[in-house]
């Protein structure tokens, strides 16, 4: 039996979702706001746990939401397209969102991994997200965030990775936890740095291999390179001395992954 249709802007459910999106609610609750089609989807289909799903039904218009809708049975909850509009993070919402539960996975717990990519205080969201799509499409096994900077479930992230979140795991840690983890597991770091020795297109990577690279303003600090078994750089022939994070990130997934 469908759920009564939730009208109100005060009502309980309404206002917990509309909460996530501020990043105290989010830490509290230790769950945060997924929207879209596609992105509930992914969520749906990765298996995460979920305390709810919001639908308005005047405005889901996609085949796709409407049969996710029926396949999930009891769970969904009708809301009016004006509470909808109230939770959504943009104009013109697609008419679902779900409250979603954080995952957090121990570097102790994560499955054996081939390939990673390892951030340091990244600071942008959005090259969060961009990391884990580019991450998904080369077929890397894991991120890391390390040293905190930019939180894991802001929107931004959730948006720009375009689902991956749920499908490729994220470790949060320290620097020098990750230092110590991979150090005996193996792992090659490969750092990255504007002044490192080694330039990126002669470097035959040694699997397994973690890329580490720095956040935005600052790059990796020199501790941090000297943990690194190499520091490559990458060539830079205009009058820019620094490429974009996830598009550095990008060109040098794409190549040290045809070498792997």
């Amino acid at each position: 039996m469908e759920k009564p249709l939730i009208t109100s802007l005060n009502n309980p459910l309404v206002k917990q979702a509309r909460a996530l999106h501020q990043k105290k609610a989010r830490l509290e609750s230790d769950s945060f706001l997924v929207e879209g089609i596609h992105h509930v989807g992914a969520a749906v289909e990765a298996g995460w746990d979920m305390d709810a799903i919001l639908y308005a039904p005047d405005l889901l218009t996609s085949h796709f939401a409407r049969d996710l809708i029926a396949r999930l049975g009891t769970k969904p909850q009708p809301v009016s397209a004006q509470v909808m509009e109230s939770l959504a993070d943009k104009d013109n919402p697609q008419g679902i969102l779900a409250i979603v539960r954080q995952k957090h996975v121990e570097l102790d717990h994560l499955a054996a991994i081939k390939t990673a990519i390892a951030l340091v205080s990244p600071q942008d969201p959005g090259n969060i997200g961009t990391i884990l799509r580019t991450l998904d499409a080369v077929d890397v096994d894991a991120l890391f965030l390390l040293n905190g900077g930019v939180e894991l479930y802001h929107p931004t992230v959730i948006r720009s990775s375009m689902g991956t979140i749920f499908w490729k795991p994220v470790v949060q840690t320290s620097f020098d936890e990750f230092v110590e983890w991979s150090r005996k597991r193996s792992y090659q770091l490969i750092g990255t740095s504007a002044r490192g020795d080694v330039d990126y297109q002669t470097l035959v990577p040694r699997t397994p291999w973690i890329l580490v690279l720095g956040n935005e303003q600052k790059g990796l600090a020199t501790e941090q390179t000297n943990a690194c078994d190499v520091v490559v750089s990458l060539p830079m022939k205009g009058k820019v001395s620094s490429l974009n994070l996830a598009v550095a990130a990008g060109v040098l997934l794409y190549r040290y992954c045809e070498k792997t």
